[in-house]
């Protein structure tokens, strides 16, 4: 059960610094489909959107750490869940932003958003079969590796973006983005 439990927070801590590489990434609630959000506003959705997740996933990783149960395992399952659900839905509702490459960077969040579903249908097929201590540790196992494997979607994600920001449009956005000064990093 320790090692699992080391597997997990090992496992929200990759996540977490996938969310913070250079200087890209995705999610928000502002803009429609057919219009062109400001990049400004649009970073900033996208910037919200992670840090929302990335507290809910890590408070899921300190709830297994605070209660190292299987009831304490499927509730940082169903975190995981509600908060991997809303964050695909952000990122699907996210409209492009008015930027040269802005149709490629919204296809480039709607892949992701698409990656995440699956990752989430893994999660969820999990949690559904978990019974008992052995099921929940399965369960387990199975959230931390494929939390590790959505930490390496996001960053494909963030790197897709970066290479189709020839303009540095995307790139200042996120920089001068006031909720994406917890995520991103210098590069």
């Amino acid at each position: 059960m320790r090692s699992l439990l080391a597997v997990l927070i090992l496992s929200a801590a990759i996540l977490a610094a996938g969310c913070g590489g250079g200087s890209s990434s995705s999610s928000g609630a502002s803009g429609t489909e057919s219009s062109a959000t400001a990049a400004d506003d649009w970073a900033n959705s996208v910037c919200e959107a992670f840090a929302t997740w990335k507290n809910s996933i890590t408070d899921a990783g300190q709830g297994i750490k605070d209660n190292p149960s299987e009831e304490g395992i499927k509730t940082a399952g169903e975190q995981i869940q509600s908060a991997t659900q809303t964050l695909s839905d952000d990122l699907h509702g996210l409209g492009r932003p008015d930027t040269e490459s802005g149709q490629q960077a919204k296809d480039a969040i709607d892949e992701l958003a698409t990656n995440l579903d699956t990752s989430l249908q893994k999660i969820t097929d999990a949690m559904d079969n978990a019974s008992g201590t052995s099921g929940a540790v399965t369960a387990a196992s199975t959230i931390a590796n494929t939390l590790v494997e959505m930490g390496q979607e996001v960053s494909t994600a963030f790197t897709k973006l970066e290479d189709i920001d020839a303009q540095g449009e995307l790139k200042d956005a996120f920089t001068s983005a006031d909720s994406c000064a917890g995520l991103t990093t210098t590069s």
